[in-house]
């Protein structure tokens, strides 16, 4: 009984720390009127050092420290590139992955044993994920405010657009993103044979993992469009799963595959590498846009591989 109460006791802490680390967030940082040892950490004594706790209790002050260290960081960051308000901290990630199944709708005949086509994952955490697919754009301010914002992504990538920059993805690997399949060429899948769909997925795979070092185990088809051939195929060269997409961002508005045109807990949004030549901004003003919309209805971008 004294040990449950103990752990009923250091969740309720962490609850109120985080609560707070949030709370510090949206105001810039600000730590309040209770100055520097008001968040929850050990009070010094006079003249000296606090001392270090141990066990859980020093293993949940240092982690809440963390987070607000994090998002301190954050804050100076969205200043800098124009965001109202900093991204919110998502949680940490599950033990264990949600179980992914194919969505209604979306299945293929006798497809039982193929990876599954989904556009959310199944989760009750406030947290979304953001895709960016093709590779056409390669704005390396994109790379510079992901990486301060401290955004999670994940990239959906076709050879014919990445190969004349492939060092801009390696450094995009090297940042911390996931480098995943959009086959070779960006072709309608459903309209080739099985060997011509092989060519673009598996032949894709055997790249990606040559110049990256990971043979990804994700695979979106172009245009989301796919047949019981097209996860074969992926089944076939190492895919475990096809995530599609619940909204798609643009620069100046978003769009919504669900009749509440809203964000739900583990929706998956889709982009795409653009500049001005094609959209009306460039991937920075992107970015501010949709952060915009996902920070305003209380969510927070988690890595999709952590779920997946």
């Amino acid at each position: 009984m004294t040990a449950n109460r103990g752990h009923a006791v250091l969740a309720v802490l962490l609850v109120a720390a985080l609560g707070s680390a949030c709370a510090a967030e949206s105001s810039g940082g600000s730590r309040g009127s209770g100055g520097p040892g008001a968040s929850g950490g050990v009070k010094a004594a006079p003249g000296g050092q606090a001392k270090p706790q141990s066990g859980p209790a020093g293993a949940l002050t240092a982690y809440v420290e963390k987070v607000k260290r994090a998002q301190a960081a954050r804050a100076v960051a969205a200043k800098k590139w124009g965001l109202e308000k900093p991204p919110l901290a998502a949680p940490q990630p599950p033990a264990v992955k949600p179980e992914i199944t194919t969505r209604e709708g979306f299945e293929v005949e006798d497809g039982e044993s193929l990876p599954p086509v989904f556009t959310t994952v199944p989760v009750k955490d406030k947290v979304v994920f953001l895709t960016i697919d093709d590779g056409w754009e390669k704005d390396p301010a994109l790379l510079r405010m992901m990486s301060e914002l401290k955004i999670p992504y994940s990239a959906f990538l076709s050879d014919y657009l990445i190969s004349n920059n492939y060092d801009y993805f390696k450094e995009m690997r090297d940042r911390g993103v996931s480098l995943y399949n959009h086959t070779l060429n960006h072709l309608y899948l459903p309209g080739l044979s099985y060997a011509e769909q092989e060519r673009e997925i598996c032949n894709q795979q055997t790249k990606l993992e040559e110049r990256y070092g990971k043979r990804p185990s994700l695979f979106r088809p172009p245009y989301g469009n796919y047949n019981r051939d097209t996860l074969r195929v992926a089944k076939s060269c190492g895919v475990k799963a096809v995530p599609l997409w619940a909204a798609e961002a643009f620069p100046d508005h978003m769009e919504w595959r669900e009749w509440d045109q809203d964000l739900h807990p583990g929706d998956i949004i889709l982009t795409h590498f653009r500049g001005p030549e094609e959209w009306k901004g460039t991937m920075p003003d992107l970015i501010r846009r949709v952060m915009k919309t996902i920070t305003d209805k209380g969510y927070a971008v988690a890595k999709l591989e952590d779920y997946v």
